[in-house]
């Protein structure tokens, strides 16, 4: 048996693609993060905005500022809304990555399986082989020493 691995090509091609698959999932990862860290930054900014807004209304404010109000609360929601799909997209995109990761991950182990049991087939072999030339030379010796 060869003591090289026929199908090492391949298990470094799998081990790059799972490399690569590993490096895009933490790019993805990274901006769902930034995608939830602007929802909620623009949630946190909508309650700060209502709750001016709601202290405004007590005090009393014009029809003017009640609908600059209104509609900046308005431009608020739909930026949230906005934001809410663009993280949801980022979640199924994350996903994917993470599925496609774990796809070059098993084909990464099976390759490597694949590689310790030739490995272990040459350990084998390298060993019969050892044993007999220890046996003949045991029995060479023998030989001699009966002569």
């Amino acid at each position: 048996m060869n003591g090289k691995f026929p199908l090492q090509p391949l298990l470094d091609l799998a081990q790059n693609r799972m490399d690569d698959a590993a490096r895009r999932l933490g790019e993805l990862i990274a901006s769902e993060r930034d995608s939830q860290q602007k929802l909620d930054m623009l949630q946190n900014y909508r309650n700060e905005y209502h709750a001016r807004f709601m202290q405004a209304a007590r005090e009393g404010i014009g029809p003017d500022a009640w609908r600059n109000f209104s509609t900046f609360l308005g431009r608020i929601d739909e930026a949230i809304a906005s934001q809410a799909r663009l993280l949801e997209q980022s979640r199924h995109q994350t996903a994917q990555g993470q599925q496609a990761w774990l796809a070059q991950r098993n084909k990464v182990k099976a390759f490597d399986t694949l590689s310790q049991r030739h490995q272990a087939g040459v350990l084998r072999s390298e060993n019969r082989r050892e044993q007999k030339m220890t046996d003949e030379h045991a029995a060479k010796r023998r030989d001699q020493e009966e002569e």
